[in-house]
Parts: structure tokens; sequence; C-alpha cells
């Protein structure tokens, strides 16, 4: 559970403490003799097609085929910054705001079932159901938005999809056969990434057709990536985001038809982001929980790569926050994560990645050596791990009033006082550190010794930080109550 303390986390440990033992012992003295026997004989030389068994197959095809929204691009597209100037600025807005901010209200006085018993507590409405539950009374399914909230959470969504499609396309099309090899990847790994933009298109597609005819289209974007280890550096960082960004309103939808197609689709997001960590040389889910942010963490997170895009566009009501930047950012592409110089990443973006084009001599890359080689793998261990608990960490920030997103039509803003604290997002846990201001827009704090559950450090992963000016107490499904006190906002790769 997320908590306001700093350095430390209150967690549902006792809950943990209060589980029952497991009530089946280990099994001993297991003999799997007959199963390591290895195989006798050669190896196969000869590689043709298998066996035909016509009498056991009949030709089959699909009735229909839906079609997709996107087309399938092979080749470059137009891509960078946007250089023309705005019609029009600012998130979309309501006509009338009925507050600054919402105020925190004790529990929902309905919210007061407990079970003690664990037995049927109300009549069944048929065989085998449990009483309660929602949508499930028999009426008939309505895949579509039912609020605002919807609307703009769902449309935030599509923009993730849409620059997930071209972006997996976009690498595929700029960098060589070798250029993907001298990385570590090859041929079959290239397919997987094409396999991927595939998915993307049938997500946009689905959520276009849960908004309707108002749904965003494709636009332009401008990549920060120079080769082939950025590239996959910069997906592991936008497919984090957009999990996790999607955990975080997922539970809050009015529609929960709509959150269960969308629960069906992020979980491909999921997998995705965890293959292109293993292209990285990273652990693959360092994690025991992932993490769900607020959407307007994805939109400052997703805007600054979005350079234009067709004119009449729909808007999204979500804030930008100002750049939070991390100057020791922990550097993945060398054996020694400690020796990453100041400012060791490509650009000046919230999640542009990490330089990969220093000295051989400093990389990880091409290394053969256990414990510091990053190459592609199922999963690597770590003689120096990226990051620690107690690690001095340096930040800068900007200031608001930037001009970012499609066609410079969006402005960062905050209503944040003073930063004081930096409040660490990961896993079920916020945590907030103590601020040190050292100069104008500059300071530092300590990465936090904060756990989940015994043995499962809080700060890991590709994770999210933020400047505050109030350490609020939280939790992951009011995370978005901590809005109207951040002044900034980044991104850490702790692991």
């Amino acid at each position: 559970m997320f908590s306001k303390t700093v350095y430390a986390s209150a967690l549902l440990s006792a809950l943990a403490a209060a589980a029952p033992a497991p009530q089946v012992p280990g099994y001993s003295n297991g003999d799997a003799s007959g199963l390591s026997t290895p195989p006798t004989g050669a190896p196969a030389t000869v590689f043709g097609p298998d066996s035909q068994v016509p009498e056991k197959a009949i030709a089959t095809s699909a009735p229909t085929l839906p079609p997709r929204r996107s087309s399938i691009l092979d080749g470059p597209t137009s891509h960078g910054p946007f250089s023309g100037t705005p019609t029009t600025t600012g998130a979309v807005t309501a006509n009338t705001t009925l507050a600054q901010m919402i105020a925190p209200l004790p529990p929902n006085p309905t919210a007061t079932y407990y079970n003690a018993q664990g037995v049927l507590l109300n009549p069944a409405p048929a065989p085998y159901t449990p009483n309660g539950g929602l949508g499930t009374n028999g009426t008939e399914p309505r895949y579509l938005v039912n609020s605002d909230f919807d609307f703009e959470s769902i449309a935030l969504g599509l923009y993730q999809e849409w620059i997930e499609l071209d972006l997996f396309n976009n690498g595929l099309a700029i960098f060589s056969d070798d250029d993907f090899l001298e990385a570590g990847l090859t041929a079959e790994d290239r397919s997987y990434i094409a396999f991927m933009a595939v998915q993307e298109s049938g997500h946009a597609t689905l959520l276009s057709n849960m908004l309707g005819e108002a749904a965003p289209p494709q636009c332009t974007y401008d990549y920060p990536f120079r080769t082939v280890r950025e590239f996959i550096d910069f997906n592991q960082k936008l497919t984090r985001w957009g999990e996790s960004g999607v955990w975080g309103f997922i539970n809050h939808l009015d529609s929960r038809e709509v959150g269960q197609l969308l629960s069906q689709s992020i979980a491909t997001e999921a997998r995705q982001q965890m293959s292109f960590r293993q292209m990285l040389g990273l652990h693959p889910m360092p994690v025991w929980f992932e993490t769900g942010i607020p959407q307007s963490w994805a939109w400052t997170y997703l805007a600054p790569y979005i350079s234009s895009c067709p004119e009449n566009t729909t808007r999204l009501a979500w804030q930008n926050f100002p750049v939070l930047h991390v100057v020791n950012q922990p550097n993945p592409n060398r054996f020694s994560p400690n020796d990453t110089k100041p400012n060791e990443v490509v650009g000046n973006r919230v999640a542009d990645p990490s330089d990969s084009l220093i000295p051989a001599d400093e990389s990880c890359v091409n290394l053969n050596v256990t414990g510091y080689a990053c190459g592609p793998a199922i999963a690597h261990n770590r003689s120096e791990p990226l990051s620690f608990p107690g690690k001095q960490v340096n930040f800068t920030w900007d200031a608001p009033g930037q001009a970012v997103g499609p066609n410079n039509s969006y402005v960062t803003s905050t209503s944040a006082g003073t930063p004081a604290f930096v409040a660490w997002v990961s896993q079920l846990n916020l945590t907030y550190t103590p601020l040190t201001i050292t100069g104008n827009n500059s300071g530092f704090t300590y990465q936090p010794a904060s756990v989940v559950y015994q043995g499962d450090p809080a700060a890991n992963d590709t994770m999210f930080v933020a400047l505050t000016d109030a350490d609020i107490f939280l939790t992951p499904f009011n995370l978005s109550m901590i809005n109207p006190h951040v002044a900034a906002l980044g991104l850490y790769q702790a692991g």
C-alpha cells in the first residue's frame, strides 16, 4: 500500500503474516532420471514438410474479416519535430469546473461487506452464482465509452496505441539487418517486433471502435533514438508507461465492458514491455506487482514525442506536467552503471533513452562475462545493479509553460507550490523522500530502501518519480489525487 512516511512504506504485511501455512508438504526422494535421459541417435539434418494428412483436415477460413483501422506500413514514414504555429493551445476543458481539486472523503458508506466465516451471506440469483458483481444481471453488454472520463481515458490509450504501431515499424525500417545483428538481435527478433506492430493495429482498431467517430487518428512522431539499442530502450520505456497508464484508470471506468476489452489488450502490452527489457539485457520482470499511474502522467510522458496530428484531431483533457530530469540516470549499456556520467541520455525529453555510444571498453553490450554482459537474453544477473537504496539521485526540472505535444499545442503546467519531496511510485507503493534544493530548479535526494513485502524492494524496474510540495497519504486506487501537488514528473531506471 502507498505510504506517506519518509523512506518507508506502510505495508499490508499483516495480511501476509495472517495467511495460513501451506497444507501440502514438499516432495522428497523424487526420481527424475527417466525425464533427464538424453535422446539417442543423430540430430536431424533434412527439414521438409511434415507428414501430409488430408484425410484428417479440412479447409477452413474465417467467415468474415473485420477491418483494421490502420494501414500496414513497411517503409520509413515522415518523422521529426513540429515546426509550425499551433492553431490552439492547452488541454480541452469543460464549460464548468466545479473545484480546483477533488476533496478526500471517507470510505464509501456502502462498502460494508465482510465475510468472517467464508459462507454465502445472501440469496443466490441462480445456481452456482453468488450474489453480487456488476454486469452479472443478464443485461446485454454495450462496448462503448459511457462518460467523459471513459472517453478521455480511452482516447489517451488510442494515442498510445498509434505511436506504438508507428514506432515498432519505424525502427525496423530505418535500421539495417546488420544494425540489429550488432545489437545481438537476429531476423527472428525483427520478425517478433514486426508482429508486435501488427498487434498494435488490432489494439488501435478496438479502441477506435469503442470511441466512435471522434476517435483520434494516427499522428506524426519525433523519436529520440540513433541506434538499435536506443530504439529498444525507448520501446521499453514507452511500453512501461503505456501499460501502467491503463492499470491506473481501468478500474475507474464507468463502462465495465470497455474495461474488460481494454484489460485483454493491455495484457499483451505487458508482454511487449517484458520482451523489450529482455532485448536490452535487463531483467524481464524485477517486480512483484506492476504500477498504475494517473492519465495525466501517461500523457506527460507521451506528448513530447508526438510531432503533429491531422487537423481537427480530438484533443485531450489531461494535464502536461513539467519534466523532471534525472541527472545521473543509470545507463543500462554500461557494465558499471555507477560510472554513468551526468546527463548520459540522448536528449532532453522525459523518456529519452540512455546513450549507447559510449566507449567500447565501458560497454556491457558485447561482453560474454557473467554478471557484466547486457546483450539480449532471457534474463541476466548483474554484478553491479543499475541502482541501489541510499544512492544519491540528482535532479533538474523544467519551469512550466513549455509547448509540447501535437503541433506544440499543449502547455506544461503545475498548481503545486515549492517542491519539498520526491515521490517514488512503484508496484503498490508511494514512498516519499526529502528533496534537498541545491539551486534554481535543481536538487537531490536518496533512493529509498522501502519494500512492498519482505524480499521485494519497492524501487526497481523502470519506475516513476515526481517532485511534490506535500507528502500526502495515497493508495493505488486514488493516486490521481496527487496531481495538484506535482511540480515535475520523470522516469527512473532503477533496475
